[in-house]
């Protein structure tokens, strides 16, 4: 079954309805959610940071099993944490601070595992890219940052290196409002929206900016077709803008050029886009508290959900299968006897959870990819996660190390040529030396 889930900034809870026959499901309560603050983790838990005001010092994030409509489990970071990125086992959920730094934690332990400072700027998106190992960050200072966990995690290369990104994207003059990436590893594409009413296309291969787009009204949301041939544009004027991919490098300032159509029943700001592969449907979330499901081939709005209170500024489209498909039988039989078994909640401060207490819980979290036994150790997980990331070789990670070593050797071979060039400039010098020497030695001789 396929859910659609839609929050609001409003203590309006969490709505949650199948998308094909449009039947609500259960609502979850207690939910006042930022934008890009509602993220499924795996397919047994819900989590969502908490900010009650804009302004807040403090915040919060809960967790929510699916079977449950009470908040199960609080947590109270260090600071106020705006978006949420989940990656797609649900073992690790990524958050984006207001002071622009990036925090990850381990889910089954709740335990800090890196944070550092990504952006000038307070964090405003996050995305995991589809085999994990990179994380893309949007910021309130205008830059779209793409970051390696292979680099974050590596302290020697780190240390080295001038920065811990692989790519600063600061194309835009404004506040980033949602970014997308799409799929095929490090040749993948980046797509950016911000409020200085662009949205831009970035390869992620080259690190250049392919293509920039500018539309008639501020654009806070975006989804990209699965195809990558377009992508949807949610703007405030409560329209849905078409707008043509390309790998060509053809930017451009003109107002509505590469914008194929658009499409709208509304009048407020269409919040958040997402979009479902199965059926090829669109799901809008708008400021006027409704959550529409469009097909994306007709652009007509087939079916219309509304959310119990406020403006919806987060929609996600889960695919929830049986959890007997997900979780084995030992952790059925725990959670029989002790409730759902949920994680602990995340730590405020790293290193607060001492090293002598690892817990092993085998659980599979497959979500849409086929079912994976995972053993969690709390104190080595990470390190386990990239080494058999590292081992497996991800497409994104290995051409990436390509790329570098490509251009280490490039310098090398540069400096090997100087080097031989000065060796023969030497060598030449010195024969040359040698013979004056000579030759004089046997004048000398000749004239005695």
């Amino acid at each position: 079954m396929e859910v659609v889930l839609a929050s609001s900034s409003l203590d309006g809870g969490i709505g949650c309805w199948d998308l094909h026959t449009g039947a609500e499901q259960l609502r979850y309560k207690s939910c006042s959610s930022p934008s890009h603050g509602l993220v499924a983790v795996g397919p047994r838990f819900i989590a969502s940071s908490q900010l009650r005001e804009p302004s807040a010092t403090s915040g919060s994030v809960l967790f929510w099993s699916w079977s449950k409509p009470q908040v199960e489990v609080k947590s109270f970071p260090a600071e106020p944490i705006k978006p949420l990125a989940s990656n797609h086992l649900g073992t690790f959920i990524a958050g984006g601070a207001l002071s622009g730094d990036i925090y990850l934690w381990e889910v089954e332990t709740g335990r800090l595992l890196k944070k550092w400072h990504a952006h000038l700027g307070a964090v405003t998106c996050l995305v995991f890219s589809e085999d994990d190992s990179l994380l893309v960050s949007g910021s309130r200072d205008g830059t779209v940052r793409v970051w390696s966990l292979f680099m974050i995690f590596d302290e020697f290369r780190g240390q080295l290196a001038n920065n811990l990104y692989e790519y600063s994207f600061s194309g835009h003059t404004l506040c980033v409002t949602d970014v997308v990436i799409g799929n095929g590893g490090c040749n993948a594409i980046i797509v950016s929206a911000s409020e200085d009413k662009t949205c831009k296309v970035w390869s992620l291969s080259r690190g250049t900016l392919l293509r920039n787009i500018v539309f008639p009204s501020h654009i806070d949301s975006i989804a990209l077709d699965p195809a990558e041939h377009v992508f949807y544009a949610g703007s405030r004027d409560g329209k849905i803008f078409i707008a043509a991919l390309s790998t060509e490098s053809v930017a451009s300032n003109n107002c509505g050029m590469h914008i194929i159509g658009s499409f709208s029943n509304q009048s407020k700001t269409v919040t958040c886009l997402a979009y479902s592969m199965s059926g090829n449907l669109l799901i809008s979330g708008s400021e006027d508290g409704m959550v529409r499901v469009w097909d994306a081939r007709t652009r007509t709005n087939v079916r219309v959900f509304k959310h119990a209170k406020g403006p919806v500024n987060n929609i996600l489209v889960v695919r929830r299968e049986n959890s007997s498909n997900h979780i084995s039988s030992n952790v059925q039989t725990s959670s029989r006897k002790q409730g759902a078994n949920l994680p602990p909640p995340l730590e405020k401060y790293a290193n607060s959870i001492h090293e002598d207490s690892d817990m092993n819980t085998t659980i599979t979290l497959g979500g849409d990819r086929s079912s994976v036994d995972l053993s969690y150790l709390s104190s080595h997980v990470i390190s386990n996660y990239v080494k058999e990331l590292q081992h497996q070789g991800s497409a994104a990670a290995s051409e990436m190390e390509t790329e570098k070593l490509k251009h280490d050797y490039q310098r090398a071979m540069q400096m090997a040529n100087q080097w031989k060039k000065m060796y023969e400039n030497l060598n030449k010098f010195c024969v040359k030396e040698l013979l004056d020497g000579s030759q004089a030695r046997t004048l000398d001789e000749n004239h005695n």
